[in-house]
């Protein structure tokens, strides 16, 4: 089961989702459906409906979990599974860290959610390399947190490759390319 977009707001609205967190994710959303649509066309197999729900919800959880310390990838993730959503959970739950493999593997839905997540600087469309120094900026107090940064970006950058590899646009294209309702 994979809710709609509009049952996506109403959860969002329902969690307590602040209006900025709300935008944040309109943009992540308008993203992975682009980059969805087109890999379909290209002859992938996506669930466009998970990459909606998925994209629309993978913040379900984090002004909440920010407040008790908690991961929220993972916080939203339990909430979704209790809510009857596992596949969305799923996504949602990879959405900073995707699972090993698929960052080398086909190109799955959650791996269009993490990337349009690291595409995204609060509501707007930037470089992977500009996102990241905000990341950085933000997360990267320690050394540990430094090179897993570091560590993450190498395999975004990968799998940008491997999602812009057989598309007729650039990834310096998608924030021009990307309309966001």
């Amino acid at each position: 089961m994979v809710p709609t977009p509009d049952k996506c707001f109403a959860l969002l609205q329902e969690n307590g989702v602040p209006q900025h967190v709300v935008q944040h994710s309109r943009v992540v959303h308008g993203v992975a459906l682009y980059l969805c649509r087109a890999l379909t066309r290209q002859g992938e197999e996506l669930d466009q409906a998970l990459v909606e729900a998925g994209s629309l919800l993978h913040d379900i959880t984090k002004m909440k979990s920010l407040d008790i310390g908690e991961g929220h990838p993972q916080s939203g993730a339990r909430l979704l599974s209790r809510l009857g959503y596992p596949q969305v959970a799923e996504i949602v739950r990879q959405h900073v860290v995707l699972d090993d493999g698929t960052y080398t593997g086909p190109v799955t839905e959650a791996a269009l959610v993490h990337y349009a997540d690291k595409r995204v600087k609060h509501t707007t469309v930037v470089s992977l390399a500009e996102r990241f120094r905000d990341l950085t900026v933000r997360y990267g107090k320690t050394p540990s947190a430094l090179a897993w940064l570091e560590s993450l970006e190498g395999k975004t950058a990968l799998l940008e490759k491997r999602i812009f590899h057989e598309l007729p646009i650039t990834p310096e294209s998608l924030a021009i390319l990307v309309h966001v309702e």
